[in-house]
């Protein structure tokens, strides 16, 4: 299936690993030129660079004036059609809610949160110049699972879910679409990483990080599919979701999750 993508111009947050990573190759792939933004960058991105047409941009999107600084480097390509705000990051708080801090609650929604609403509000007076655009964002399956263990990354992403929406009905008229994906959970650093929530898991519980992995596969009745999503798997949704073959598809979110929340 021809997406019709090619030539268009995306711009990805947190770009150099996981799911962001895999957006960048899944756009490139439909022949899409991709800003792609992160802190540090990583040598699995600057090998998508040196082949094909990718700019990688180190921004702090932390920084208030970060997203607006990466988005405007579209413009290198002519303009912007597409966002995908993917950047984020979740801390386990194993001290539980009365633990955690004003600094903490600010830096999550910063991260989570802040960083997606300035990148769009950047994104869309560029998308209007060209008639039309798409946003795509990152949201998480604790949107719908608040966590107490992860209480401010829940309602950071639950936030991200309602701008999307909100957005979708001002905008949906001036042919721009904004859309939300909520992974469960995926093969990715937070997960999987030295620091990664299994490996928390494995160490509080005193088990080896395949059982921290298996009992996480277990947990609030499990994955109907029996594994996590992968990267490319989150990409492939996002990418779709950022072409017009989702023509009239606008403000809805949809979850990846292996059939993890079994509710309505």
């Amino acid at each position: 299936m021809d997406l019709g993508l090619s030539g268009k111009v995306a711009v990805v947050t947190g770009a150099s690993k996981g799911i962001g990573l895999a957006v960048c190759r899944a756009l490139v792939a439909e022949g899409a030129k991709v800003v792609a933004g992160s802190r540090t960058g990583s040598a699995e991105l600057e090998q998508l660079v040196s082949e094909q047409s990718v700019m990688s941009v180190l921004v702090d999107l932390g920084d208030p004036q970060g997203p607006d600084r990466l988005v405007d480097q579209a413009g290198a390509f002519g303009g912007l059609d597409i966002l995908v705000n993917n950047v984020g990051a979740a801390a386990i708080r194993k001290d539980g809610f009365l633990a955690l801090t004003d600094e903490q609650w600010q830096a999550t929604l910063n991260l989570n949160f802040f960083a997606a609403l300035r990148a769009t509000r950047a994104a869309i007076p560029r998308m209007l110049e060209r008639g039309g655009g798409n946003v795509v964002t990152i949201g998480s399956v604790n949107a719908f699972l608040p966590d107490p263990g992860v209480i401010d990354y829940s309602a950071a992403k639950a936030a991200v879910w309602n701008l999307s929406k909100s957005l979708s009905k001002e905008f949906g008229p001036r042919n721009l679409r904004f859309n939300s994906i909520s992974p469960g959970p995926v093969e990715t650093e937070l997960w999987m990483g030295e620091h990664g929530v299994a490996q928390t898991f494995a160490a509080e519980h005193g088990v080896d990080f395949e059982t921290a992995k298996a009992q996480a596969a277990a947990s609030q009745g499990g994955f109907s599919t029996g594994r996590f999503t992968t990267p490319s798997e989150v990409a492939d949704l996002a990418v779709i979701l950022a072409s017009n073959r989702a023509g009239n598809v606008n403000g809805s979110d949809f979850m990846i999750d292996g059939g993890l929340v079994k509710t309505l």
